[in-house]
């Protein structure tokens, strides 16, 4: 768990205990005004546990303090508007994560990003990118919005062909191989790819196998302008505003662009993985 995280929830719970001490209530009583087993108020206020708007509505209320509840939520919503849970980002669909996308590359002059495993999306075809999110739902038994959500990422891809815009991107070459997709669907999606090498908004770097590299490639992750990283794990989308973590995901970004090949010796990379398939 992020460090970043950690202090956070951390903070809120001491919040919790100053509260309750000021009440004069010890974490038994409280916890029997709420109906909750005591070991929930010592991993609340410990930081072992992430509170519920419900939670932190009740606690304010037990204490005698319901004032303090917009308080509370508010510190809650600092925290979770960084980590997000994947399975709490789809409740509302694929559209509505797909449509945030869209607003953030409107509002980026320069958007750079890396991706290990998949081609980025603002690169996908539709048919690979409806493979993306089916997979997306099926692991996390999320919203099955699927031709929702590609329609408002395909919106998304209208940006390449705006004037002053740059979209800076590096990939694993070994992405170019995986097949989360049919094999028919990846060549598409090659071909796709091969073709957006001559965009002037465009700038792909693909890092080839065995190609020195002096950062390890964790994970994907998208850079808008000098304002916002998003990093995308298993079960967690995090958005960093802090201009040190924006800063790092910048270096990292340099490093695995340095290890890249561009132009020429990227297409015959591409065409590889194409001719692979046949």
């Amino acid at each position: 768990m992020s460090t970043d995280f950690q202090q956070a929830r951390l903070s809120l719970g001491a919040r919790l205990r100053e509260l309750r001490t000021e009440a004069g209530v010890n974490g038994r009583d409280l916890a029997a005004r709420l109906g909750w087993p005591a070991s929930k108020v010592s991993k609340l206020e410990n930081g072992r546990q992430t509170a519920t708007p419900g939670d932190l509505q009740a606690w304010a209320e037990a204490v005698g303090q319901p004032g303090s509840a917009a308080e509370l939520k508010g510190r809650l919503q600092g925290l979770e508007s960084r980590y997000r849970t994947w399975k709490r980002l789809l409740a509302g669909g694929h559209r509505a994560r797909q449509e945030a996308g869209v607003t953030h590359t409107r509002e980026t002059t320069v958007t750079t990003g890396y991706e290990p495993g998949i081609v980025p999306g603002m690169f996908q075809i539709a048919e690979y990118a409806r493979h993306v999110l089916t997979h997306a739902s099926d692991l996390h038994d999320g919203p099955r919005d699927i031709e929702e959500g590609v329609r408002a990422r395909l919106r998304r891809q209208e940006a390449l062909y705006q004037s002053g815009k740059r979209f800076r991107f590096v990939m694993a070459e070994a992405a170019l191989y995986v097949q989360i997709c049919p094999p028919d669907v990846l060549a598409a999606q090659l071909d796709r790819l091969g073709g957006l090498l001559g965009l002037d908004t465009v700038e792909l770097g693909i890092v080839p196998l065995g190609a020195p590299v002096s950062v390890i490639p964790k994970h994907g992750f998208w850079i808008f302008d000098d304002r916002l990283a998003i990093v995308e794990t298993w079960n967690t989308e995090m958005w960093l505003d802090d201009p040190a973590d924006i800063a790092l995901y910048g270096k990292v970004w340099g490093k695995l662009h340095q290890a890249a090949v561009y132009g020429p010796a990227a297409h015959r990379l591409i065409a590889r993985a194409r001719a692979a398939l046949a």
